[in-house]
Order: C-alpha cells, then sequence, then structure tokens
C-alpha cells in the first residue's frame, strides 16, 4: 500500500480571481453573499463570501494531482465550513492518513483548509480507493 497511518500531505491553494470568475460562470450560483460586497457587509462578513464548493475544487485537485498515485477515485467526503473564504485568501491545505484499509485498497484523511490569520475555514474527511 501506498500510504500509512499519519502520512500527511500540504499544499497551499489561493482563490483567485479567475477560480472565482470560473466558478460562477460554470455554476451560476449567484447569491448575493458570494457576489454582492455590501449584501455580505450587512450580514457581519467583511466582503463578499467565496462559495464553500470552491474549496471542493481544491480538495479534488488533491485527490487527483497531488498524492503519489493517479490510480485513484474519491469513495465520499465531507466537508464543515467554520470561517468564510474571501477573494485572494490563500489556504494552508493539511491531510493527515488516518484510516488504511489494505484489503480493499481504501484510504482515509482528515483535513483542513486554514486561512493566513491561522484560523480553520473548513476542515473534514475524504475516503479514497485505490484502483
Amino acid at each position: 500500500m501506498l500510504f500509512s497511518v499519519n502520512d500527511k500531505f500540504e499544499h497551499e491553494f489561493t482563490v483567485t480571481e479567475k477560480v472565482y470568475a470560473t466558478f460562477i460562470a460554470t455554476f451560476n450560483d449567484c447569491n448575493p453573499l458570494h457576489i454582492d460586497d455590501a449584501f455580505a457587509q450587512a450580514k457581519g462578513f467583511n466582503s463578499k463570501v467565496m462559495h464553500g464548493n470552491i474549496l471542493g475544487g481544491f480538495l479534488s485537485y488533491f485527490i487527483g494531482e497531488c498524492l503519489p498515485t493517479k490510480d485513484v477515485i474519491i469513495h465520499s467526503q465531507q466537508l464543515s465550513f467554520t470561517n468564510a473564504v474571501y477573494l485572494n485568501n490563500t489556504l494552508r491545505f493539511v491531510a493527515t492518513v488516518i484510516e488504511v484499509y489494505e484489503s480493499v485498497s481504501t484510504v482515509v484523511f482528515k483535513f483542513s483548509f486554514t486561512n493566513q490569520e491561522g484560523k480553520v475555514a473548513c476542515k473534514g474527511k475524504i475516503q479514497i480507493g485505490i484502483i
């Protein structure tokens, strides 16, 4: 098996204007919380809040491109959003292997995205299969 419990992976992601605009163009989610600074500020946020599923896209990139094998498929994922992410935030992504099931070629990671202020923006678990 390529993975062992406590293996750790790290990556940095930035929510650029291109990432943000492409997400909106692709999924057409124009909720005012995500596109209107004044609306978001009236709700207590610093500015418009980035879509949580942008982080889901970063998670997909991690599984598909950052692991030591391309022979992977996502079985399940759980994301919990704990702090807002804003345009041009750089997030530190850390994933740690917490379970390995060699008999069924399955690996479970816990992960977090932390903003530049050291606050966790998102955390969760993801289970992958080695195919």
